[in-house]
């Protein structure tokens, strides 16, 4: 199968590290399509949300994804991404779909440290507001998440059981 490998799961989930890991043990290339957006854009994501708005940010994001449809590398998806219109039907019936699973008290570890002004919708929250913000809207987006046709707890997986999760899949086909 030459088909992309997508990465999909909530922000600060792991997308990027894991994506460069898979990609070096496959010799693949690494795509990180949020970085694709901002080289396009010449500016941070938090930049154009306030400028143009969520939905102009979606719309750009969507194009983005689906110009990876013949690559055959590892792509790191937004933690929206599969989110919005037909996004995860789409990932799905074009590459492989790989859900890094945490759950809100992981997630609220890892974000609370790292740069919340990175992260345009996590701005200004903290504590207990922040946790609450994780655990909302983790549930709203895991309907989503949980369509990917692989689903793994990060911290508990090597990285040689995500390869082969992955080559079997491959191996066997794809099956939406």
């Amino acid at each position: 199968m030459d088909k992309p490998i997508f990465l999909v799961g909530f922000m600060g989930s792991g997308k990027t590290t894991w994506g460069k890991k898979i990609a070096q043990v496959m010799q693949l290339p690494f795509i990180d399509l949020d970085h694709e957006i901002v080289l396009h854009i010449g500016m941070s994501i938090p930049e154009y949300f306030n400028l143009h708005g969520e939905l102009q940010f979606r719309e750009l994001e969507r194009e983005f994804l689906k110009k990876q449809s013949n690559k055959y590398a590892v792509i790191s998806t937004g933690g929206g991404t599969p989110c919005f219109y037909d996004n995860m039907k789409w990932i799905n019936n074009n590459g492989l779909s790989l859900y890094l699973y945490h759950t809100p008290k992981s997630l609220y570890a890892r974000l609370s440290q790292s740069d919340i002004n990175k992260r345009p919708i996590l701005k200004g929250l903290s504590g207990d507001e922040l946790f609450t913000f994780i655990s909302t809207k983790l549930q709203e987006r895991e309907k989503y998440y949980e369509q990917a046709h692989i689903k793994f707890a990060q911290i508990h997986t090597p990285i040689e059981e995500i390869i082969d999760l992955i080559e079997r899949h491959q191996t066997k086909g794809i099956q939406s």
